[in-house]
């Protein structure tokens, strides 16, 4: 059984920026529609994304908007030096999320391992270059130890061989509909150039907290590289789909979801071999 650390709480804090050829309205359609197509590629035999909870919320700040509660069964998807120290209850993830477009809250717990693991994403969605210092207004002293991460999602270096596919390359890609793309080395700085063309910048702040003994640093190391991992491949991928949902409403995403939830229930119950496959070890 792995042991709590009784070190002082330690958390790594980093702050990825998302440059994107994207209006910020449009984005709230392009990531829903993405979020469910990549739920559906991700589930199968008996492992993927269960959603329990897809609701409007208020809270007595007045904050209001989307909130989900979703489990990840992520038994293959783990590191095999966890899979190998964990029971199996470890290896399911709660989301829980909070949809105040432009402001998100993600929270990600486990039950077996209750206050010793958190991952937390806060992201503000921003009609600017990424150029903002501090936008999630942290304490001066802490925002001084935040690492900022820019991901450019046309740099393929920035994508592991076994990620790529050419079809979801934005240095290749264009938009039948929109006419964006391909973008180019010089994209960023072209964009700054065209005053009429839609951008905004994903700032996204991600705590990780993981306070088992001997495993501490190893396992914050891998969460924000996977988390890096995820942030790239997934807006390489909204950018390249943007033939298939720049047309769509918010009606037809809410109702795409409800039918993406019926549909993942019953892809989680598919034989296991023509599941998911093990990787990320």
């Amino acid at each position: 059984m792995l042991r709590t650390s009784t070190k002082a709480e330690k958390m790594v804090v980093k702050e990825y920026r998302v440059l994107l050829p994207i209006s910020v309205e449009e984005y709230q359609v392009g990531q829903l529609y993405s979020v469910a197509e990549a739920s559906k590629n991700e589930t199968g035999g008996g492992e993927g994304v269960e959603v329990l909870k897809n609701e409007p919320y208020e809270n007595e700040d007045g904050e209001k908007g989307q909130y989900t509660h979703k489990i990840y069964h992520l038994h293959s998807k783990v590191p095999t030096f966890v899979r190998v120290l964990a029971p199996s209850s470890a290896l399911n993830i709660h989301e829980k999320a909070w949809n105040a477009y432009p402001y998100c809250r993600t929270i990600l717990t486990n039950e077996y391992m209750k206050d010793d693991f958190m991952i937390k994403i806060e992201t503000w969605h921003k009609p600017d270059f990424g150029e903002q210092e501090n936008v999630h207004k942290l304490d001066p002293d802490a925002w001084k130890k935040v690492e900022v991460v820019h991901i450019n999602i046309a740099d393929r270096s920035q994508v592991d061989t076994k990620d790529y596919k050419p079809e979801e390359d934005p240095a290749t890609f264009k938009s039948a509909k929109t006419g964006r793309g391909p973008l180019g080395p010089a994209w960023k700085m072209e964009l700054h150039q065209k005053a009429d063309c839609p951008h905004m910048c994903a700032y996204k702040l991600v705590t990780v907290k993981f306070k088992w003994f001997g495993l501490q640093n190893k396992v914050e190391g891998f969460i924000h590289k996977q988390e890096k991992r995820l942030f790239t491949n997934f807006h390489r991928q909204l950018f390249c789909w943007i033939d298939k949902w720049v047309d769509l409403t918010m009606e037809d995403i809410r109702r795409m979801e409800d039918e993406t939830q019926k549909e993942l229930d019953k892809m989680r119950e598919k034989d296991p071999v023509k599941g998911m496959s093990a990787t990320d070890d």
